[in-house]
């Protein structure tokens, strides 16, 4: 444990838990004494945490939980809700085509896996629940992107970085943008092994009650079993019929990205 542990993140992590269990503003002070470590420190930490939004100092110069804390609750909890509703058809999806079929939504410019059922082949795509991947290269992340507002895509844009995964990765915003643009007006993305050498994907975005975009339902797989002709013909109106099936029964879920 103590090779892999990073002390600033433990530190930090500290701070956050007594701020939690004291569910109070702190002072300097105050805080600085229970995580045991000097004034310096804390303070330097609490600034890194008021910066990523975690923290927040009030006028009278006291710490208390910020708002991203609260954001990230409300995700988790919608996201349990969500769960709960898609995977049936997660499974249905996989029953129908055995290629590994995935629930994710967009976090702070990020794909994140909240859900995954693997397909039975030997040879399959898999993701960690929890992690996550860079929107501009993934089918489920450009479903995600293409349905923002402009003011909002363009914030998004702005603070992503555009990597090349592969030769087909698209690097240039303008590119990307009109990408984007086609994706919405045909109601689903296909990801042409543009994050992994092989690997195709196709994706649909989830509405709720309201008309918004709150996660998407992607299928992927290797390009040997993924053809155009089973691409075309199966895979695209499957996932998008199931992703109509599901904005039905979504109800009033609201996962801001």
């Amino acid at each position: 444990m103590g090779k892999t542990l990073v002390q600033s993140v433990d530190r930090a992590l500290r701070i956050l838990e007594l701020l939690v269990e004291q569910n109070q503003s702190m002072n300097l002070s105050e805080i600085s004494e229970e995580v045991d470590l000097n004034i310096s420190t804390v303070h330097r930490l609490l600034n890194t945490l008021i910066y990523r939004g975690f923290v927040e100092k009030e006028e009278t110069g006291r710490y208390k939980l910020g708002v991203r804390i609260f954001e990230i609750v409300s995700i988790l909890e919608d996201s349990l809700d969500l769960k709960a509703i898609v995977r049936p058809y997660l499974r249905e999806i996989v029953d129908a085509c055995n290629e590994t079929a995935n629930l994710v939504i967009l976090d702070q410019g990020e794909v994140v896996y909240i859900d995954q059922v693997e397909s039975t082949n030997l040879v399959r795509m898999f993701a960690n629940i929890g992690s996550k991947g860079p929107a501009h290269s993934l089918g489920a992340g450009k479903v995600l992107l293409a349905y923002l507002d402009k003011k909002e895509l363009d914030k998004v844009l702005k603070r992503m970085e555009l990597t090349k995964f592969t030769s087909e990765t698209i690097t240039d915003i303008e590119e990307l943008k009109d990408n984007l643009k086609q994706i919405k007006s045909q109601g689903y993305a296909i990801d042409f092994e543009e994050m992994e050498e092989g690997v195709r994907c196709v994706a649909a975005p989830i509405k709720n009650g309201d008309g918004e975009v709150i996660a998407a339902i992607s299928v992927s797989g290797p390009n040997i079993r993924i053809t155009d002709k089973f691409l075309y013909n199966k895979l695209i109106p499957l996932v998008t019929s199931k992703a109509i099936e599901i904005s039905k029964n979504i109800g009033g879920i609201r996962i801001k990205g």
